[in-house]
């Protein structure tokens, strides 16, 4: 879950590679992988579909035991809103969900009033942009 994410684990991150418009999603889920590379696309194992990911700069160590790097991966699930907006998470969101406008290297992302889902379903346009 991203609230279980430290900073300290997210220190090295370099940048963040969007598979997808953002502008579009309410919201990601987040969760921190273990990875055989600091940059490269990961694999994607679970549901749904993979949205972005993070790139770790090159004083990222790996983990003594494992020698992978643990990375953020940005995902959805094929129930998630944007492609069920009237379904389980018409309101209310994951609880590893933020919004990823608020998203940057080494910073976890928050979860906005857009990513709860209290605005009109569909309604793509900020306020002040008809």
């Amino acid at each position: 879950m991203s609230a279980l994410i430290a900073r300290e684990e997210i220190a090295y991150e370099a940048e963040l590679v969007w598979l997808e418009d953002i502008e579009e999603l309410d919201y990601v889920r987040q969760s921190l992988d273990r990875l055989p590379t600091r940059r490269g696309k990961p694999a994607y194992h679970r549901d749904g579909r993979m949205v972005g990911y993070a790139r770790l700069a090159p004083a990222a160590q790996p983990s003594r035991a494992s020698g992978t790097f643990r990375r953020r991966v940005f995902w959805l699930l094929p129930h998630d809103r944007d492609t069920a907006p009237t379904g389980l998470y018409a309101k209310g969101a994951p609880a590893e969900a933020v919004d990823p406008r608020t998203l940057s290297p080494r910073r976890k992302g928050q979860r906005t009033e857009r990513s709860e889902g209290e605005r009109e379903a569909g309604q793509g346009q900020r306020p002040g942009h008809h």
